[in-house]
């Protein structure tokens, strides 16, 4: 019950044939295939360029932070509205 017989997919294909003609599915398909030449194309274009050169990174030396010694405390003032 959930698949196609091969009768209903002729009667599909009939129907798609009848409503865009012989020659609209043809141009469709030779434009497809132009996209895919295209792109196979620029794929192998992008193969044929070398890929720049990378430059080494510049290493920073590292130095160690400083610590300050001391004590923290907490301060609130109260604010009058006004």
């Amino acid at each position: 019950m959930g698949s196609f017989s091969l009768m209903h997919w002729v009667i599909v294909l009939i129907i798609i044939v009848l409503l865009f003609g012989g020659g609209r599915i043809s141009s469709i398909m030779g434009d497809v295939a132009k996209g895919i030449k295209s792109f196979k194309k620029g794929m192998a274009d992008d193969d044929d360029q070398p890929a720049p050169p990378v430059r080494p990174v510049a290493q920073i030396e590292a130095t160690p932070a400083r610590t300050i010694d001391g004590t923290a405390t907490s301060t609130t003032e109260e604010r009058k509205p006004g």
